[in-house]
């Protein structure tokens, strides 16, 4: 398989786990509600994000307007970049760890689109 193959598979795979595991906690958890993940390996607390990174806002319809047209050109912008790192034929590494940002971009952004919010997995800082 293609590095640029893989790496589409890769985006794939990351964003349709995303949607599936952010429906589960959304339709099955309340907000502030912990849960343990594999054992005790991990801990898995549900919050909500309505802004950007480390919960910052700009406020009302502007700013909504705002992020979505910045996430999109961040979109963009690494899919310009990945695509230049699997012409250069780049190391597999690289372009899966930029194909996984990517996922992580496209995943806010439909989450901005159709929840209005960022969902965030994470304990210690919002999702970005």
């Amino acid at each position: 398989m293609s590095k640029g193959k893989k790496a589409v598979l890769l985006i794939v795979l990351i964003i349709v786990a995303d949607q599936i595991l952010k429906f589960w906690v959304k339709t099955t958890m309340v907000i502030g509600e912990e849960r343990s993940i594999f054992g005790n390996w991990g801990l898995l607390h549900f919050i909500e994000n309505n802004g950007m990174a480390f919960g910052m806002e700009i406020g009302g319809k502007t700013g909504k307007i705002l992020l979505s047209l910045f996430r999109i050109a961040a979109i963009i912008a690494i899919g310009w970049f990945l695509h230049s790192l699997v012409k250069k034929k780049a190391y597999t590494g690289l372009i899966l760890a930029v194909s996984a940002i990517m996922a992580g971009a496209i995943g806010n952004l439909i989450d901005s689109a159709f929840y209005g919010m960022i969902f965030s997995e994470s304990y210690s800082q919002p999702a970005v």
